[in-house]
């Protein structure tokens, strides 16, 4: 990994008052020797959903959220690991680009129900429109076996991530917020799309970068994974060579200004209010 993030990085989190190291995400042939894993699940691809080889009832039985598994390595500090076969959840194997299309049965579990065994979520209005914003998404596919997210600090020095993922409350997510456009002068750096939230860390930087487009995404807005992340916290996931620009950069933005002490004030206000200080 670039120098710079060990030589910057603690400092640059406790300007932002960020109390968690972020993640970094990457892709691997090798399995980490240490990583936490979901229970394995047979693969609910298309393919075998029209061969009718899926065994739903234990496939949701084997359920386990993506952003489940990456809040647990973040409290043990350790890595998540996913892969087509241990996926997580039906949704988490097509966000993180380990099968596509998605299955009709995922269609409308996700909006308007299935009969006899589901009400739906009823995220999209219908399996056709969410079917329209699948295509359009089109989730980049996992370039090897396995993605992983692990903190920052457990990259060798021979590792980068392709992706790094902060998770914060609203006071520091707006040094983050800023900073992208301080350091690629874009006023539109930041996209916040209807996703998984699952989604918002994988999916949708992965489908910015493979259009050109160098941009942040602001997500943790799908209520069925909000259990997973503490009141108030989103995610907030960029390109590792616009995270390199920040730590290059922060030194000479508003970040060491008078204006953001008011706002690291209020960011130990928040934090008294949480019992972390």
């Amino acid at each position: 990994m670039d120098p710079i993030v060990g030589k910057n990085l603690s400092e640059f989190l406790e300007t932002l008052r960020l109390r968690e190291e972020p993640m970094g995400l990457y892709h691997t042939e090798v399995k980490p020797e240490e990583c936490l894993v979901p229970p394995g699940m047979e693969p609910p691809t298309p393919e075998r959903e029209q061969r009718g080889e899926i065994d739903w009832q234990a496939v949701f039985a084997s359920f386990s959220c993506v952003m489940g598994g990456i809040w647990r390595a973040r409290k043990k500090k350790t890595a998540a690991c996913f892969s087509a076969v241990q996926p997580g959840c039906p949704g988490g194997s097509f966000f993180l680009g380990f099968h596509k299309p998605q299955t009709e049965t995922i269609l409308k579990y996700v909006t308007t129900g299935i009969p006899g065994w589901s009400t739906g979520e009823k995220y999209c209005a219908s399996p056709e429109a969410l079917r329209t914003i699948f295509t359009y998404l089109d989730p980049v596919p996992a370039p090897a076996a396995y993605c992983v997210v692990k903190p920052l600090s457990h990259f060798a020095a021979d590792e980068a991530p392709e992706l790094v993922l902060f998770f914060s409350r609203p006071e520091p997510l707006c040094g983050l917020h800023q900073l992208a456009t301080f350091v690629t002068n874009d006023p539109e750096v930041v996209m916040s799309p209807w996703s998984a939230s699952c989604g918002s860390i994988v999916t949708w930087p992965f489908h910015y970068q493979r259009r050109g487009l160098n941009k942040a995404v602001l997500g943790g807005w799908d209520p069925s994974a909000r259990k997973y992340v503490p009141p108030d916290e989103l995610s907030f996931t960029v390109p590792y060579a616009m995270f390199l620009l920040m730590l290059e950069r922060y030194h000479d933005s508003f970040l060491t200004t008078d204006t953001w002490s008011t706002v690291v004030k209020k960011a130990a206000r928040s934090a008294k209010v949480w019992g972390e200080q």
